[in-house]
């Protein structure tokens, strides 16, 4: 299926009208494996399922295996695979962050309490790795499970860094690569691997969705600062009142004055901006050039990913794969 012109850069609904079919049969595959024997699993599958995700992942891996070759049944289970996945380290995000909504909607801790959600969180988890099993390859096995080491530690290493003002660059892009980008890499490895690429095509594809995630999650960390509440799902500078310091804060604390550091650090320790409000936060990131830093931050990672992508044959496949840079670096939430 062949979109616009030759050379032209899809938009977003081009993109998911090239893989509605795929991604039609993805949501009842998800639908059909997120029925448990226990009913509040069932419950807040089906919630998170409803919840409006943008469903990235999923169409990650559907675009690679497509521009490598077929996107079979294998690919239809595995853009389920990774979608659980993702919605099972959502469930536990909001535990561990106190979340109280999620998407616009309450979280799931608020309707169903911490002890059924991490619960539902572990089933989910394996219940993913139960669909993976299926395709009885140890290489898709291996992916997945380095891939959840990393992302779990990833939040261990957050929760020691909770409350810290003192955090750097480097310790971000850190947890970007835990967080974020690794799921977007193996995403891509996945799609490689049920279209039947070689290892070396793999590991390209892996680059380009390892920079797309990274420059996600730098993005994902300046419309905490930036993006309406509406917009965003959840409220704004939510990250600084969990007691997060991330990449737009790390910058401005650089050239911050004691006084500064001081407002930053009451709302470490008090985790609420009622002393310290959040427009005096965002007011100085905005005085550092903060935004624009984090702007060009990810515009180094989203060029990459164009620059790998570039030595692709041109195809609708190939053109949506860039555009999906485009949509990653422009988006409001």
């Amino acid at each position: 299926m062949e979109l616009g012109k030759l050379g032209q850069i899809f938009s977003a609904r081009e993109i998911f009208d090239l893989l509605h079919d795929d991604l039609l049969r993805v949501e009842s595959e998800i639908g059909l494996e997120s029925v448990a024997s226990v009913d509040a699993v069932t419950t807040i599958g089906q919630y998170l399922q409803k919840s409006g995700g943008k469903r990235l992942r999923p169409a990650l891996l559907l675009l690679c295996a497509r521009l490598v070759g077929e996107s079979g049944p294998s690919a239809i289970r595995l853009g389920a695979v990774v979608e659980i996945l993702h919605a099972a380290t959502l469930v536990h995000d909001d535990v561990i962050d106190m979340a109280q909504t999620r998407r616009g909607r309450p979280s799931s801790n608020v309707q169903w309490g911490n002890h059924i959600c991490v619960l539902s969180g572990d089933w989910l988890y394996m219940q993913a790795f139960q669909i993976a099993l299926r395709e009885r390859n140890f290489h898709i096995l291996d992916l997945l499970i380095s891939l959840t080491q990393m992302m779990v530690e990833g939040e261990l290493i957050q929760l020691e860094r909770i409350g810290k003002r003192d955090v750097s660059e480097a310790d971000c892009m850190e947890l970007a690569d835990r967080k974020t980008a690794g799921l977007f890499s193996v995403c891509a490895r996945l799609g490689a691997v049920c279209g039947g690429a070689d290892s070396a095509l793999e590991d390209k594809l892996g680059d380009y969705a390892w920079n797309l995630g990274m420059a996600f999650q730098v993005i994902d960390d300046l419309l905490d600062f930036t993006a309406r509440e509406k917009t965003l799902g959840k409220p704004v500078g939510g990250d600084l009142k969990e007691g997060k310091v991330t990449l737009p804060l790390v910058y401005a604390l650089e050239s911050a004055t004691s006084e500064e550091r001081r407002m930053v650090e009451t709302v470490l320790r008090e985790r609420s901006y009622d002393t310290v409000p959040f427009r005096d936060i965002l007011a100085l990131i905005e005085k550092y050039d903060s935004i624009q830093r984090v702007q060009e931050r990810a515009h180094q990672f989203t060029g990459k990913s164009r620059q790998i992508m570039a030595e692709f044959p041109d195809s609708s496949y190939q053109r949506a794969l860039v555009a999906v840079v485009n949509i990653v670096t422009d988006r409001d939430h």
